[in-house]
């Protein structure tokens, strides 16, 4: 695991574990990206292997696990692990994309929407189900990414897949907002979690916003910001 504490000097490809706070409106690909260029730049590096264990889309926050070198052959594993997030869901409206990177296109009574009757729905979602992926995923069908599709005005027939949500917590409500925590499995998109409750609550929702805080024993308490990163590496020698 790589901490800044620890010492001064790391080999990147032997492989390191990174935590990153992800900054909101990067990509997860734009800070592997950016990761791979500084190492590579200070240790003279031709080749480097970086990879990401698990997508945060760009509009959302937190936890990304960066592995270098030899770690990457650990990404499925830590890919798998249970995951924890923080998300404000807007009831009453909903979009194409299912969060805000497009205009709301719909909207919906919330009048009936009680604290009892979230509880209540919210509940329905724990445990084993089946999920859409949104079309503004990075999902394939045909080997065509659907956001590809979605952006270009194509319509794809996304399959539902098997998910598990250990746990949903509501944290506050402030119509029409409300604040959950969720502990999930891989394969789980809170976007459209939050789709579904809106459709569970006979309104409309869509994800305002969504942080991810944990993955496994992992969490973002213990990640960097990015600018952080960068000025660290930049006075690191090699191994």
């Amino acid at each position: 695991m790589f901490y800044l504490q620890d010492k001064e000097q790391y080999d990147f490809k032997e492989g390191q574990v990174i935590l990153i706070d992800k900054p909101l409106e990067w990509t997860s690909f734009d800070i592997v990206k950016k990761i791979r260029n500084l190492i590579s730049k200070q240790f003279s590096y031709k080749k480097l292997k970086v990879g990401h264990a698990g997508t945060l889309d760009p509009l959302a926050t937190g936890l990304l696990i960066v592995c270098s070198g030899k770690q990457t052959k650990q990404i499925d594993t830590y890919q798998a692990q249970q995951k924890e997030y923080i998300t404000t869901v807007k009831l009453g409206a909903t979009t194409p994309s299912f969060d805000r990177e497009k205009e709301e296109d719909a909207v919906f009574p919330t009048e009936h929407i009680t604290p009892e009757l979230i509880k209540e729905k919210i509940n329905e979602f724990v445990g084993e189900i089946e999920q859409v992926p949104p079309m503004f995923s990075a999902k394939k069908v045909n080997g065509v990414r659907a956001y590809h599709a979605a952006r270009n005005g194509e319509e794809l027939e996304l399959k539902s897949n098997k998910i598990t949500i250990h746990n949903i917590e509501l944290l506050s409500i402030d119509m029409p907002y409300i604040k959950l925590k969720i502990n999930c499995s891989k394969g789980t998109y809170i976007r459209s979690l939050a789709r579904d409750l809106g459709l569970a609550l006979n309104s409309g929702g869509y994800l305002h916003d969504l942080r991810r805080t944990k993955i496994g024993e992992y969490h973002v308490e213990k990640a960097m910001n990015i600018e952080d990163f960068e000025k660290i590496i930049k006075i690191m020698q090699p191994i």
